[in-house]
């Protein structure tokens, strides 16, 4: 899947008012590769990801397991994990 870039979200979805974690089947881990660029956190269509320190944290109860944060990430910091 490619993102392009003029596709940063704004304003995010409406994750602050309904969780999504139920939705997923994978679900994006930051792994130690991250630098806390924020590119991650711009892209999130539900505003479900932070940094904080140096390091993007991400809100699994809004995460819905779009994986665009792993898609832009230039870093490839973003690793995918089946949901338990």
């Amino acid at each position: 899947m490619e993102v392009s870039v003029g596709g940063a979200v704004e304003q995010p979805g409406n994750a602050e008012k309904e969780k999504k974690s139920g939705w997923r089947n994978s679900r994006p881990v930051v792994t130690d590769k991250c630098t806390g660029c924020s590119f991650c956190v711009v892209y999130c269509p539900e505003g479900g990801m932070s940094v904080e320190g140096k390091k993007a944290v991400i809100n699994y109860n809004y995460c819905k397991g779009c994986m665009i944060c792993m898609q832009v990430c230039p870093l490839k910091a973003i690793a995918s994990e089946k949901e338990k």
